[in-house]
C-alpha cells in the first residue's frame, strides 16, 4: 500500500479548461459590445442662486430667463420685467411646440445668454422636468433644406416655483 500512495502523489493531475475558454471566448467580445451602449450622459446643473446674488446678477446681464412649470401651463419669465410669455397646456400636455418658438425669439434677440432657470412645483414629474430640459438646450433648425440642432440655453438651474396664484385664486 504504501508504494501505491507514492506513485498517485507524483503523477500531474490534468485540467481541462477546454469549456472555461468556450465561454471566455463568447463572454468577451459579448461584454465589449454592451459596454458601447450603456453610456450615461452627465448634464450638470446649477442651483439659482440666492436674494443677493439675484439682485447683483440682475444689474449685469439684460435677460434673466426662467421658465416656471405649473400643472397647467408653462410660464417663460425674465426675472427682472416680468412674463414673456404663458403657454397653456392643450389637452393636459405641456405645448412644447410654443414654448421653443419663444425661446428661439428670445435668443435671436439675446444671443449672448445661455442660462435659464426651470422653476418646478413639488409635484412636477420627473419626465416632465427631462423633457423641458431636453428642448430648451437644443432646437433644430433648418439650414438648406438640412436640420441642424443649434445651441438655446444649455446652461440650466433649476429651482422650486412660487406658489401657483394664478389657479389658486381662480378656484377660490
Amino acid at each position: 500500500m504504501r508504494g501505491h500512495s507514492r506513485r498517485s502523489r507524483g503523477e500531474d493531475a490534468e485540467i481541462n479548461i477546454t469549456a472555461f475558454m468556450n465561454l471566455m471566448v463568447v463572454l468577451v467580445p459579448f461584454l465589449l459590445i454592451t459596454a458601447v451602449f450603456s453610456q450615461l450622459t452627465v448634464l450638470e446643473l446649477n442651483l439659482p442662486a440666492g436674494s443677493q446674488a439675484q439682485q447683483d446678477e440682475a444689474k449685469k446681464k439684460p435677460l434673466v430667463l426662467e421658465i416656471l412649470i405649473y400643472t397647467d401651463r408653462l410660464e417663460i419669465v425674465d426675472r427682472q420685467t416680468g412674463p414673456l410669455k404663458i403657454v397653456r397646456s392643450i389637452n393636459g400636455a405641456y405645448d412644447y411646440a410654443s414654448m421653443l418658438s419663444t425661446l428661439k425669439a428670445v435668443k435671436s434677440r439675446f444671443p449672448a445668454i445661455t442660462e435659464v432657470t426651470l422653476l418646478l412645483e413639488a409635484s412636477t414629474p420627473y419626465d416632465v422636468l427631462v423633457q423641458t430640459m431636453d428642448r430648451v438646450r437644443f432646437a433644430d433648425q433648418l439650414v438648406n433644406g438640412t436640420s441642424i440642432k443649434t445651441e438655446l440655453f444649455p446652461d440650466i438651474s433649476i429651482g422650486d416655483a412660487p406658489p401657483d396664484s394664478a389657479s389658486k385664486g381662480g378656484q377660490a
